[in-house]
């Protein structure tokens, strides 16, 4: 019964790098914190009124590279207030200062009293969060009580994978994402790296010949890390590429039992990264 009582008092909370679908939202009245991104001046809130496309395009016109600012404690603050009973998943704490954001709006509550926040450092982003989230709401639906709530998703967080194709790098590179000697090497010669984030650090994986070799080997990479996904859900996010995504599935859906696959385009922040044709999974 514990459990069930918590759900009463229960709420997700999100950075932007996060995208959440309807059910989740419905579920825990989830909220999100919003990024906000800077290109030639203008400011974008990455909330739900910005326009994906337009930003992406506005990148693609740019000669200037975006720069993101993560949200305040007070951001994350005013939503931790709402609930008794908070989790939330933010971007990697290696990626960006969001984490800490978090952190120190939790402490802020807790000191005020009547409320519990614990944050997950998603050691990802994007479709890593996404899977995190699809965790917690697994785990509340099992009627775990807060406590087992945090142990669990923290072990499925431990052994998550995430792997992700750029059509471009340079964002990461030039926002120092990632070393930029092993960023200019994974780019060069044509070949298209496949990234992954261990401990949530960005690193090379591998590199393939072409788009379809490496898409091709991105779905083998699946079968590679784990035999049994029937507990498991893929989380396929992506930028204006919904082709490969949908390939993505379908041969995940012929070649492993996952019990869901779940397939949402990027938002703001994770598009600025990402960039135009950008494809990220987690499981």
């Amino acid at each position: 019964m514990k459990g069930i009582e918590m759900m009463d008092n229960f709420k997700l909370v999100t950075d932007s790098a996060c995208e959440l679908d309807d059910d989740l939202i419905k579920f825990f009245d989830a909220e999100t914190v919003p990024f906000s991104m800077m290109l030639e001046n203008v400011n974008y809130i990455d909330d739900d009124h910005l326009d994906v496309r337009n930003f992406v395009k506005a990148m693609k016109q740019s000669k200037h590279v975006p720069k993101s600012a993560c949200p305040s404690p007070e951001a994350f603050a005013e939503k931790f207030r709402k609930a008794k009973n908070v989790f939330c998943t933010t971007i990697s704490s290696h990626l960006s200062g969001c984490y800490n954001s978090a952190m120190l709006a939790k402490e802020m509550v807790e000191q005020e009293g009547g409320h519990r926040v614990h944050i997950f450092d998603s050691w990802s982003a994007t479709a890593g969060e996404i899977a995190i989230c699809i965790k917690i709401k697994e785990c509340i639906e099992a009627h775990m009580d807060y406590d087992a709530v945090v142990e669990k998703v923290t072990e499925f967080r431990n052994g998550m994978r995430t792997f992700f194709i750029l059509e471009s790098l340079d964002n990461l590179i030039k926002n120092g994402r990632m070393n930029k000697i092993v960023g200019y090497v994974a780019s060069a010669m044509s070949l298209r790296p496949i990234m992954t984030a261990p401990g949530g650090e960005i690193k090379l994986f591998e590199k393939a010949r072409g788009s379809v070799r490496a898409f091709t080997r991105l779905v083998e990479l699946i079968g590679e890390c784990h035999k049994d996904f029937s507990d498991r859900t893929l989380v396929i996010t992506h930028c204006n590429n919904e082709r490969q995504a949908s390939f993505i599935k379908a041969e995940a859906q012929k070649l492993y039992n996952f019990k869901d696959i779940c397939v949402m385009p990027t938002r703001g922040l994770a598009s600025m990264y990402a960039d135009d044709g950008g494809v990220v999974i987690a499981f």
